[in-house]
Order: C-alpha cells, then sequence, then structure tokens
C-alpha cells in the first residue's frame, strides 16, 4: 500500500531536518548504493538459478532446465562487473582502501569476537568492522574463483578433462560455502535497521555511527564523497565528533 503524499513528505521533511540539524551522517555514495544493490541482484540470481540447478525440487518446479542454465552463467560472469565499473568512483576506491587495511583495532575486534566478548570498548571500529573487512575480502575472492571455475566448466575446450573435474568440485562445494556466509549477511543486515537504512539511503544517525564505529571519522563523507579519504585507512582512525 503506497502512503499518503501528506505522510510521505512529512517523513522526507523530517530526514531532511536531521541532517539539517547535524543528527545524520554521510555513509555511502550514490555509486556506492548503485554498486551494491546490483552485485546483490547479481549474486542473489546466481545463487537462486544454481539451486534451481542442484536441487530436484526446485528443478521441477521451475522446469525449462537450459534457460535456467543460460541465466545463471550470465549473471555469474555479471556479478564482477558493478566493482569494476564502480572503480571510478573516488568514494568507492577510498572504501576499498578503508576494507584492504587492518589496523590493531580490527585485531582486538577479531580477538573480541572469538571470545565471544560483546563489550563496545572491546570492539573499536572504523567506518568498517573487521568482520565486515573479512566478509568483503571473502566474497569478492570467492566470486573471481567461482567465474574461473564457471568458465572451464562452460568453455569446456578451455582445459583438459582432469581441470574441469576440479573446477567442477571446487565450483560446487564453493557455492555452498557462499550461500551459507550471504545468509549471515542476511541475517546480520536484519538485525541492524539503521544500517540497511545508511545502504538504502546513504546517511546514518551520528549516534549510531559514534556507537557502532566510534573511530569512523563520519565528517570525511559528508561532502558528496568526492574527497578521497585515503590519508585515513592506515591504523588509526579519528573518533566521530
Amino acid at each position: 500500500m503506497t502512503p499518503p503524499p501528506e505522510r510521505t513528505k512529512t517523513a522526507t521533511s523530517r530526514a531532511e531536518a536531521r541532517d539539517r540539524d547535524g543528527s545524520r551522517v554521510r555513509r555511502f555514495s550514490p555509486a556506492e548504493r548503485w554498486i551494491h544493490r546490483t552485485t546483490a541482484l547479481l549474486l542473489g540470481v546466481c545463487v537462486l538459478s544454481a539451486g534451481c540447478l542442484y536441487l530436484p525440487e526446485l528443478a521441477e518446479l521451475v522446469g525449462r532446465r537450459a534457460l535456467v542454465v543460460t541465466v545463471h552463467e550470465w549473471s555469474g560472469i555479471l556479478t564482477p562487473l558493478p566493482a569494476l565499473l564502480g572503480l571510478a568512483s573516488r568514494a568507492f576506491r577510498a572504501d576499498l582502501t578503508r576494507l584492504n587495511r587492518f589496523g590493531p583495532h580490527d585485531r582486538r575486534w577479531l580477538r573480541a569476537a572469538l571470545r565471544r566478548d560483546h563489550r563496545r570498548q572491546e570492539r573499536p571500529a572504523g567506518k568498517f568492522k573487521a568482520g565486515q573487512k573479512l566478509y568483503a575480502g571473502y566474497i569478492a575472492g570467492a566470486v573471481m574463483v567461482m567465474a574461473g571455475t564457471g568458465l572451464l566448466m562452460w568453455f569446456t575446450d578451455l582445459a583438459p578433462l582432469v581441470w574441469r573435474t576440479s573446477a567442477t568440485f571446487v565450483h560446487d562445494w564453493l557455492a555452498l560455502a557462499i550461500g551459507i556466509v550471504l545468509l549471515g549477511h542476511i541475517g546480520k543486515a536484519f538485525a541492524d535497521p539503521e544500517a540497511r537504512r545508511g545502504m538504502r539511503t546513504g546517511r546514518v544517525e551520528r549516534a549510531w555511527a559514534a556507537r557502532e564505529h566510534p573511530l569512523w571519522r563520519a565528517d570525511e563523507d559528508t561532502a558528496d564523497g568526492h574527497r578521497d579519504a585515503g590519508h585515513d585507512t592506515g591504523d588509526h582512525e579519528h573518533r566521530i565528533r
């Protein structure tokens, strides 16, 4: 059901007011949100089509196996494309640099996670938590491995039979691992509405940012993502003001 125009206008006005009074900070640029959505869509199509190929119940329900194979192949090949195109965005490149850097606070976060210590002071985080950095690295590597092994399975003349057999083994088991990790990622997202709002709108409450990412200097991301944040990607990050 579509909300009444008055209610939508009121909600928009409140959001704009929070932006003006400084209670919200910019977290993701439009380009980053586009990259996330399109990658999620392609990866979702790839996983669902894989399920239709490997699970008899879904295969019988959907049918048209040849079409499903084609959809699976092309969605898998296209999954890395949004991130590659996104390299044109300075904000995206700056966040990739953050994701690729581990500092002392990240190691402290991981030690606390292994001990199941949920105290916030034991889990310091910059713009991205250590767990988010590990997830991003895992998915990036897994997608490339899946694309490579998928190509060996798709174009049978590229390699000898033993290579294709090995590629099939790696592809199938890694697909299962990716599915499990994705479910965990989705579960974490549903458990944090403000994090979802940040990915949906690009902005989050300053109080949430200070609580969940106390080492992140959010002020550096408030100018529409046109400034390179490379100087703040080392071992230390500034606290939110």
